[in-house]
């Protein structure tokens, strides 16, 4: 699916005034900072999470300047919060090109996450609405609790399923959740619709992380931006693993999954960990999570009148699970 003329059809015009405003949003009399923020701007992908703010507003109704802020306060914390997470997992590398972090250094890093957070936080207080502030001010507290549940996880032996869950709840379907809520506020949409329109964004943002997961497990590197297995470079075990390490009581499988969470599995061991959870089902057990997420998610707007708008947003949904990088 062609994201760019099929999901964006309905908001073509507003997007470009979006991308001026978020342009415009990231510029400063610092040289270096300005190389950072250029540098963020190179890495940025299709801003997907500002579109759907963009597509909320108009299904209820239109794109105002308030949907418009609040979409380039979002995709401003989403992009600090990039910068941040690769210091956090030493990361070097950020959609096939070096990280912030890796092409400058950690503190330059951190500081322009900063700058891009605080940058977000006034573009929506030009949006002027208590409910839509609370939203965004909020997420900032979800990302980082997400962030140290991760960190807290990798040094358990659990393999807990609510646990990763509550983690991609807070580190990716947050914001999801945010751009369809504040796209509806915007709108003036009635209390149930913002719920609804919550619950759908949730739905696509655990899509979009466990999609992300399988990814680590059966992309190439080229074709992805990053190696595959680097999740457990990290120590981070994710759906696939998870489900095949319940499955299974193969000793040697749990005990590289140890060695993945304290950090001192090999390379050849994590590529036999991908192995074991590919062969005991755990690509396919994540499938099935996903489209039954994609399900409801559906079933949540089912009543909602057909439009451009509609077919848009389920397009959206689509394209999350079956994009390929």
């Amino acid at each position: 699916m062609d994201f760019k003329s099929v999901i964006l059809a309905p908001i073509s015009e507003e997007r470009e005034q979006f991308l001026k405003v978020f342009n415009t949003s990231l510029q400063s009399s610092n040289p270096l900072l300005n190389q950072v923020l250029e540098h963020v701007l190179q890495t940025s992908g299709k801003k997907m999470r500002p579109m759907l703010v963009l597509l909320t507003a108009k299904l209820f109704g239109k794109v105002t300047v308030e949907a418009m802020h609040a979409a380039v306060a979002l995709e401003l914390l989403h992009n600090a919060s990039l910068v941040h997470d690769d210091v956090v997992d030493e990361s070097d590398e950020r959609r096939g090109k070096p990280s912030v972090n890796a092409a400058f250094s950690n503190k330059v890093a951190v500081l322009s996450g900063d700058f891009m957070l605080a940058t977000g936080l006034l573009e929506v207080h030009k949006t002027k609405n208590l409910k839509i502030m609370e939203i965004v001010f909020s997420i900032g507290r979800d990302l980082a609790d997400g962030e140290i549940l991760q960190l807290h996880n990798n040094a358990t032996e659990e393999h807990s399923y609510e646990v990763y869950f509550d983690v991609i709840r807070k580190k990716t379907a947050v914001l999801f959740e945010a751009c369809s809520s504040v796209g509806a506020i915007s709108a003036g949409a009635s209390p149930a619709e913002v719920e609804m329109m919550r619950q759908y964004g949730e739905y696509i943002g655990l899509c979009f992380q466990i999609k992300d997961d399988i990814f680590d497990y059966t992309a190439d590197s080229k074709q992805l931006g990053k190696p595959t297995g680097n999740d457990m470079c990290e120590g981070k075990l994710t759906l696939p693993v998870l489900y095949a390490l319940n499955k299974s009581k193969d000793l040697k499988a749990h005990s590289i999954a140890a060695k993945v969470k304290e950090g001192t599995a090999t390379s050849d061991e994590i590529n036999g960990l991908i192995q074991f959870a590919i062969e005991e089902g755990g690509i396919q057990y994540a499938e099935q999570v996903m489209d039954n997420y994609r399900l409801n998610a559906q079933e949540l707007i089912k009543e909602v009148p057909t439009s451009d708008v509609k077919t848009s947003l389920l397009a959206f949904l689509d394209y999350v699970i079956g994009r390929e990088k």
